[in-house]
């Protein structure tokens, strides 16, 4: 793998279940469906995701977290930690933080990441010199999102 990739080239595409939710008073559909109204401080909701990578740099599983601060605009404020087990059998630590909005009327949710990675595998530390930006969308009605990570 060279050391320099062009900025804005595809490196993965992720495709993931969401899995689980734990929230702390407020569960995350009574806040989207208006059910319960967004205090003044938000809504924090911990979702569990499960998925893969495709794509022409990076291939394999990804597991985390989404630490989802809902607030009452319809913006959510995103921080996510995850583990990329790549096809190879390598691991690389995955960080990202960034919006989600909520489309009216509708269950799409638009995605915008900023992602750093990290990892002490020989065959991918070319990830750790790059910053990534990840775009996408979730539909909450399936509980399936999808994003495209480029290079930065």
């Amino acid at each position: 793998m060279s050391e320099t990739m062009s900025i804005q080239e595809l490196v993965y595409e992720e495709t993931f279940q969401m899995t689980g939710e734990t929230h702390f008073g407020i569960d995350m559909q009574s806040a989207l469906s208006g059910a319960q109204a967004i205090p003044p401080e938000g809504v924090r909701v911990d979702v569990t995701f499960e998925g893969e990578l495709t794509g022409p740099k990076i291939k394999g599983k990804i597991a985390g977290t989404d630490y989802v601060l809902m607030r009452g605009d319809g913006v959510s404020k995103l921080h996510v930690h995850a583990v990329i087990t790549t096809d190879d059998g390598e691991r690389i630590a995955f960080y990202g933080d960034g919006i989600a909005t909520l489309e009216p009327g509708s269950p799409v949710v638009q995605l915008r990441e900023n992602v750093t990675l990290h990892t002490a595998s020989a065959k991918y530390a070319w990830v750790n010199r790059l910053q990534f930006w990840a775009t996408g969308e979730s539909d909450l009605s399936t509980g399936i999102a999808t994003l495209k990570g480029y290079s930065a």
